[in-house]
């Protein structure tokens, strides 16, 4: 008999970003861009539960009376060594498959979520995302692992870059880890859609898409984001210029 693994989401937030402090409790149709995340992720049907790991910094207090408020987990680790706070949120939490996300993607499509997680479940792979080749709009970034191969990746690397980027060492060594890419169908297949929250610009256009959708239809997905881009193309002007870091 095999046992279920206990999978969950992870979502690294904190409040002191670089480019965009405070973004993740930014407000957009009355509530923080992270209770819409965790909400919608909530809504995956493979998930056993949610994780949000952040830090152990004062200014990240509101973070986790965020996540006690909606009834979810919430680990606080190191600001910089990401991988180890994400692997000890893991193991705190008894996880065996981590379904990786970070704060900056508060448009997050559920049914993505559970696309990826059952691949990963049933074929013989190490690590699936949906970023490996890009086809899905940036901010639908998801990837999952196993609890046991993030400990395998904390054992093999002291690099700054690997533990601040938590699964860049996993696809950086197809040599040790089986990866597998999900691209996107047609419907989806928007690289050229910047959805992610790492900038004003970008919160300038995620405030305008939730402050359209959310109030007509809360459990709004990628089909709807796309529609509503493609009946007002200006909108992809609101942040076209922002120039993304790549690791």
């Amino acid at each position: 008999m095999t046992l279920k693994r206990r999978i969950y989401a992870t979502i690294e937030a904190r409040m002191t970003s670089s480019r965009l402090p405070g973004k993740v409790l930014m407000q957009a149709a009355g509530k923080p861009m992270l209770e819409h995340m965790i909400e919608r992720i909530s809504r995956a049907q493979m998930l056993d539960g949610i994780v949000v790991a952040t830090t152990k910094n004062k200014t990240d207090d509101p973070i986790v009376e965020l996540a006690d408020r909606m009834g979810v987990g919430c680990f606080r680790g190191s600001e910089v060594d990401v991988l180890g706070r994400v692997l000890c949120a893991a193991r705190t939490n008894n996880v065996d498959v981590i379904v990786e996300t970070t704060g900056d993607c508060p448009l997050i499509d559920p049914s993505l979520i559970d696309l990826c997680i059952n691949s990963f479940l049933d074929t013989d792979v190490d690590y699936v995302s949906n970023i490996l080749h890009r086809t899905f709009p940036v901010g639908m970034d998801i990837q999952v692992f196993s609890t046991d191969v993030l400990a395998d990746v904390a054992k093999r690397t002291s690099e700054p870059d690997d533990r601040e980027h938590v699964s860049l060492y996993i696809y950086r060594h197809p040599e040790i880890y089986t990866l597998k890419n999900i691209p996107a169908s047609d419907e989806f297949a928007r690289a050229d859609l910047s959805l992610t929250l790492d900038t004003q610009a970008d919160f300038d256009l995620l405030r305008i898409i939730f402050e359209k959708l959310y109030p007509v239809n809360p459990l709004f997905g990628l089909s709807e984001i796309i529609a509503l881009i493609e009946s007002n193309p200006d909108l992809t002007k609101i942040n076209s210029h922002v120039r993304r870091n790549h690791v």
